[in-house]
């Protein structure tokens, strides 16, 4: 039985470099939850987290047994956003609300997911399962990079990518912060973690003003 490797789909953006780039994020399915608050201090987080991790495992446990497809599970996702988009930079954490996310193979169905969750639910008392839900979101046109390092020093990039990168080319942003955590927190030195920092855009400006802009960067 094939091990399909969502991060390895060439369809998909999971692959990065330190360099900014423009990419275009079809639809993908993930199951969900939300929340609000400091996810180094908050006890829903956690709780999300976890769930989010259990269900996951458990919709791939039921995609093997009633569906013959294998899939890695993918890493953990989170869509961030605030009133005031300064507090990212400022990493004012109390002030961020989120959704965490999972993304699910395209065979994965609404019956599979019930069934690996109520697997999930049978196996461990899941404070926060009850949150999940499974949708598709697409992005459309955004903009990404590769940081490398702790979360905290996440600052300079994304101000890079907001405040140099995006008015340059003509972009505005749209939608929510994403961030896609390629790395085990529990395993990786800070210094080491690598995560992919995404914002979907807008054009700003008509498409000749852009090109320009691009061949002057």
């Amino acid at each position: 039985m094939d091990n399909h490797d969502l991060k390895r789909d060439p369809r998909l953006p999971y692959r990065a470099t330190t360099r900014i780039e423009v990419v275009d994020v079809p639809a993908i399915a993930f199951l969900t939850a939300r929340g609000e608050g400091d996810p180094n201090t908050s006890r829903l987080y956690a709780d999300v987290v976890e769930a989010l991790y259990a269900s996951s495992y458990g919709v791939r446990a039921v995609a093997i047994e009633e569906l013959g497809r294998k899939h890695t599970v993918a890493p953990l996702e989170g869509l961030w956003w605030a009133d005031d988009l300064r507090v990212f930079t400022a990493r004012d954490k109390d002030a961020w609300s989120w959704q965490m996310m999972i993304a699910q193979p395209s065979w994965v169905t609404d019956d599979v997911v019930t069934a690996g969750i109520e697997r999930a639910r049978g196996r461990r008392d899941l404070a926060e399962v009850d949150r999940i839900t499974f949708t598709t979101i697409t992005e459309g046109l955004a903009v990404q990079t590769l940081h490398v390092g702790p979360y905290d020093d996440e600052g300079p990039t994304i101000a890079r990518m907001h405040d140099e990168f995006m008015p340059q080319h003509g972009y505005r942003p749209r939608g929510a912060h994403h961030e896609i955590y390629l790395s085990d927190v529990r395993k990786t030195a800070p210094g080491r973690l690598r995560t992919i920092l995404r914002q979907p855009i807008e054009t700003s400006q008509p498409i000749e003003q852009r090109r320009a802009g691009a061949a002057q960067s």
